[in-house]
């Protein structure tokens, strides 16, 4: 017997909503306080600001659109420049400018449609996109962190290894073979199975679960602004675009709607701006619909907006009640990678998935040459500066993608090209 398929809209009983909450936020919070920590600011401000942002998300896309707003890893470069040189405030403030940026789009888009999506991300260049942003984070997953097993570095134990495995197994084999109630939780019982392995292995601290108190603040600072970071960052609007109809189009691939059409991508993209903008206004870091939570819901079939509402208020209540953000901090990296290795491998076949459901013809030269370039792109390590820019990954991905398919369509208009 198939598992149960919770639609978007759909309630889930009372019985599951808290452990499927709890299963969204294990699976984001790995990379999302991971971000914060680069920054070395208060992680409490930021999982303050993904629950609200991703509840306002909800809420302006009518609870059409499953999506956690978790932390932007796009941001990461120009941030690094501003910050070395202006200080943290400013690049909140370059967060607001883009985000205000984004919102502009979205009233665009709002006026003037979304045909133009498939003449600068048609099918072949949005499967290859859709599916670096799993490929692109694999090697995490094994590389140690906050969001990676300690498998490929020199303090790797067999320890590591066990832990890695057995997490990784349980949530394969969970996926497949779980009934019932365990059937929509393969993620969370993997976790937990995992932490438990960590434990008696004596490699779970739990010395720092007070150390805050019961109650905690968190920090926040308002926002500075300079037009040479909001020039900085102006770039990353490019990624974070193609990010966001990518994760939207994979989300609509599993969940069986066209979200790009209902709610409307300006709605989507529109809230996912405005909560990048906010977030930076007060402390936090931009966010961006995650991945990690779009392959729950893949491997779960629970596509329930109910479910990640409650995530959210979980990922709220963390920022004030400390013994609950210092017990999930202390899950180790060994078992948030054994569960990633599968959901980032999932993502990665969900682009592989849009290829073949949109019957993207490789006979066609320009269909081959297209996917080709933009896997080689964002998997050989090049990395392309532009004054103060980086383009790497799947940052640079996507801007070949785009720059690939505009002089195509371009070449097509002009009929010089070959098919």
């Amino acid at each position: 017997m198939s598992k149960r398929i919770y639609q978007v809209q759909e309630k889930v009983p009372n019985s599951l909503l808290l452990p499927l909450s709890v299963q969204h936020t294990f699976a984001m919070f790995g990379a999302s306080v991971l971000v914060p920590l680069i920054f070395n600011i208060d992680p409490g401000v930021v999982l303050l600001m993904n629950g609200i942002g991703t509840l306002l998300f909800i809420l302006i896309t009518k609870g059409k659109a499953p999506a956690y707003l978790g932390s932007s890893f796009a941001f990461l470069g120009p941030s690094s420049i501003i910050i070395a040189n202006q200080g943290f405030e400013f690049a909140q403030g370059a967060f607001v400018t883009t985000g205000i940026l984004g919102c502009v789009l979205a009233y665009v888009i709002y006026k003037f449609g979304t045909d133009w999506i498939d003449i600068v991300l048609p099918p072949a260049a949005m499967g290859a996109v859709v599916a670096l942003i799993g490929f692109e984070l694999a090697a995490a997953t094994v590389h140690g962190g906050a969001i990676g097993a300690n498998l490929m570095t020199d303090t790797a134990t067999s320890k590591d290894i066990i832990i890695f495995l057995v997490t990784l197994g349980t949530a394969v084999i969970g996926s497949v073979a779980f009934k019932g109630f365990f059937s929509a939780i393969p993620i969370l019982i993997a976790i937990i199975t995992g932490y438990i392995t960590a434990f008696c292995f004596g490699m779970v601290d739990l010395s720092g679960i007070m150390s805050k108190g019961l109650i905690t603040i968190p920090t926040f600072q308002m926002a500075k602004f300079s037009l040479n970071a909001s020039l900085t960052m102006l770039p990353v609007m490019l990624v974070l675009t193609s990010e966001h109809i990518s994760h939207q189009v994979v989300t609509s691939n599993i969940v069986g709607k066209d979200l790009l059409k209902d709610p409307g991508l300006h709605r989507s993209i529109f809230a996912d701006n405005f909560s990048t903008a906010l977030s930076g206004l007060v402390g936090g870091v931009p966010t961006t619909t995650y991945g990690e939570n779009i392959g729950v819901m893949a491997i779960t079939g629970v596509y329930s907006v109910q479910v990640i509402g409650g995530a959210a208020i979980i990922s709220m209540l963390m920022a004030f009640i400390g013994p609950l953000s210092q017990l999930i901090k202390s899950l180790p990296g060994d078992v948030i990678g054994g569960v990633t290795f599968l959901l980032y491998g999932m993502i990665g076949t969900s682009g592989i998935r849009l290829l073949v459901e949109k019957k993207v013809d490789y006979s066609k030269s320009s269909n081959l040459v297209l996917t080709s370039i933009v896997f080689v792109a964002g998997l050989s390590g090049l990395t392309v500066k532009f004054m103060s820019i980086e383009l790497k990954g799947m940052v640079l991905a996507s801007v070949v993608a785009v720059s690939v398919s505009l002089l195509f369509y371009i070449l097509k208009r002009l009929n010089i090209i070959n098919e």
